[in-house]
């Protein structure tokens, strides 16, 4: 009796094993080398970013850092400090892609001053990645918009390629931004008291399981649309709160039985030759784009996250 019920046992765990999920997440990084630069005290941003790339090395995890080329200038002029700060995570370990010069949106400028914007977002990036025998190789769309047609999406897409692009989709997208505009405010916007150190407290810790409960909705999504779970690409950016909490995000998708990977090997995943079947002006998760492609009913969609009212009102925002 005992041999049979072991024998049950470990098949019932061999099953369990066998239909495990195969979760696997790249993580990027836009908007390098700091979100909102223009708005950041010098000193603030030393002391942030030393923060984030401490955070990167802690986590030990693969990542591609998108760069908007504008923010290495001020006044047209380029800064020493601040291409440092992308040698800097060159040197924690991160991969370094091309965001544009002027984090441009191309449903508004056109193809051509877009692939300008492209253009003009390699000037520094290509030479300092070349220094380590590298070149840039991914590209992520602002604001993740893409192309409001066919014909354009083919067109960027032809250009990236002819220029040695790849483009950087997202699958698990976010109100992120949000969080760190009412992050940000509070910590640069009150008075450093009892009462502040309260509100960024519950930032953090109303931040840390709203990502991780959007990585769980885009597994969903991923399970309901192609049957197993994605390699998933995790879109974060260069800012304050996730140089308080990059670490523990990462933390927290290993104990989800996560592991972080590259992401070019997130890509190798044949769902990612799928058509994009959004043709609207935003920028969704390209989950979402290929079940457009595919007409789901407006329910498919249903249950993700959303960033609470109390977030918003902190960001000065109405809506993510």
């Amino acid at each position: 009796m005992r041999g049979t019920l072991a024998a049950l046992l470990a098949l019932c765990c061999s099953l369990a094993a066998a239909q495990a999920p195969d979760r696997r997440i790249a993580i990027t990084i836009d908007d390098l080398p700091w979100q909102r630069i223009g708005k950041t005290a010098e000193a603030d941003l030393r002391s942030r970013h030393a923060q984030l790339i401490a955070q990167l090395k802690q986590a030990k995890a693969p990542v591609v850092g998108f760069v908007n080329e504008d923010k290495l200038e001020v006044d047209g002029v380029v800064q020493p400090a601040r291409v440092a700060m992308l040698r800097d995570g060159l040197e924690a370990g991160a991969e370094l892609g091309n965001h544009t010069y002027g984090h441009v949106d191309l449903h508004e400028v056109g193809i051509p001053a877009y692939e300008k914007a492209i253009l003009e977002g390699e000037r520094r990036l290509r030479p300092l990645l070349a220094e380590r025998g590298m070149r840039p190789r991914w590209f992520r769309h602002p604001y993740l918009r893409a192309g409001r047609t066919q014909a354009d999406k083919a067109a960027v897409r032809d250009f990236l390629a002819r220029h040695g692009y790849r483009i950087a989709p997202v699958t698990v997208d976010n109100g992120e931004w949000v969080w760190a505009f009412a992050y940000e405010n509070v910590l640069d916007g009150q008075p450093d008291t009892p009462l502040r150190a309260d509100t960024l407290r519950r930032l953090r810790e109303g931040y840390v399981p709203y990502m991780l409960n959007k990585v769980d909705y885009y597994e969903r999504q991923s399970q309901a649309l192609l049957g197993y779970a994605l390699p998933q690409v995790w879109l974060m950016h260069a800012n304050a709160l996730n140089a308080a909490t990059y670490a523990e995000l990462v933390a927290g998708v290993r104990r989800r039985g996560y592991t972080t990977i590259g992401l070019d090997q997130a890509l190798r995943d044949p769902a990612y030759t799928r058509a994009d079947g959004y043709e609207g002006r935003y920028g969704p998760s390209w989950l979402h784009r290929w079940a457009m492609a595919e007409k789901k009913a407006k329910d498919f969609y249903a249950g993700e996250p959303a960033v609470p009212q109390w977030v918003l009102d902190l960001a000065g925002v109405d809506a993510e």
